[in-house]
């Protein structure tokens, strides 16, 4: 069986969905043969994509399995043989009218009439696919993200004199501002990965925050963050899963996350939730995992347990079933 994996052009190192489906990849049985189709071009103007578009169509396999983020790659390719996978669509809350139309036109509800089947990388993602585009609710199904094979447990003594908190993200849904005014007067070392910018670099420095910032990380510099930190401190807005809150309970690091969207149904109960909307909220949730020793240390322990769940020959078991569902119709 030969299945065709058409991955976006991506200029990081730290590649989430290419890493993941190269995870996933690795764990296939012997029967199937990925092969990878990256687009010619980034997802950036019109004549590039529709490029992309048509270079997709002629690449196509037994199976078409897109993998995330280019999702109007499915424009021109046969229905029956493509699987869609859809990590988030908070994208559909953009400010701007007209990009939030063609956004919802060319990346969800187009792409999920021209495609076979559609995965959803959490149970709130796909309710809002279906909300979305009106499809039946059998053709979307929930297969979550797998950890990475570099990420381990890793036994680290918290500092509670001055914990590194790490904070993943900073674009508007991750809330950064909030969750800076959250540790104001904390005695903390923020370890940002990302981007910031001056609003939050301003507040950073109002709330006389220590901080430090990295990006554009590669897998294993990534996995040196978790190692290095001793608490997660995830509150977004929306996430379409949160891959982050895995990685934390793999490392063996606590996580504070938030109580809305996926967040809660991918933690289990293996974090301190909290209103992600609230300063207040979020400030109590942190001082609680750095002064409560044994509700920290059981968050950690139901860690390990929750990661389980995101196992990647769990996942690739779940991928391989649709495959033969594909060739079978």
């Amino acid at each position: 069986m030969k299945v065709v994996y058409f991955h976006r052009r991506n200029p990081y190192k730290y590649v989430s969905i290419e890493a993941y489906f190269e995870n996933v990849r690795q764990h296939l049985p012997p029967g199937i043969k990925p092969i990878v189709a990256e687009s010619k071009y980034y997802s950036n103007g019109f004549f590039k994509r529709l490029y992309n578009v048509f270079e997709a169509a002629f690449r196509q396999g037994e199976v078409n399995h897109i993998t995330g983020d280019v999702h109007f790659l499915a424009l021109m390719m046969q229905k029956r043989k493509t699987i869609l996978t859809i990590h988030d669509i908070g994208f559909l809350d953009h400010p701007s009218p007209l990009v939030r139309k063609v956004l919802e036109i060319f990346w969800v509800k187009w792409p999920v009439k021209r495609s076979g089947i559609v995965t959803a990388v959490s149970e709130t993602t796909r309710q809002a696919i279906i909300e979305n585009t009106k499809c039946d609710p059998a053709k979307v199904v929930v297969v979550p993200t797998c950890i990475g094979n570099h990420f381990t447990r890793v036994k680290k003594q918290f500092n509670k004199e001055k914990p590194v908190i790490l904070q993943i993200g900073t674009v508007a849904n991750k809330n950064c501002i909030r969750m800076a005014r959250a540790l104001e007067g904390i005695n903390c070392k923020l370890s940002i990965v990302g981007q910031p910018g001056v609003e939050y670099l301003d507040v950073l420095k109002e709330c006389n925050i220590d901080f430090s910032v990295s990006s554009h990380l590669s897998d294993n510099e990534m996995f040196e963050k978790y190692v290095e930190c001793d608490l997660l401190l995830f509150a977004s807005t929306l996430e379409g899963f949160g891959m982050p809150i895995i990685e934390a309970n793999t490392v063996g690091r606590v996580v504070v996350t938030s109580n809305i969207s996926s967040m809660p149904e991918v933690a289990n109960d293996a974090a301190c939730l909290v209103d992600p909307y609230d300063v207040a909220s979020i400030r109590e949730g942190v001082l609680k995992v750095i002064n409560d020793d044994s509700f920290r240390e059981s968050l950690v322990e139901k860690g390990y347990k929750n990661a389980l769940r995101y196992n990647v020959k769990v996942v690739a078991e779940q991928y391989v079933s649709l495959y033969k569902k594909v060739i079978q119709q």
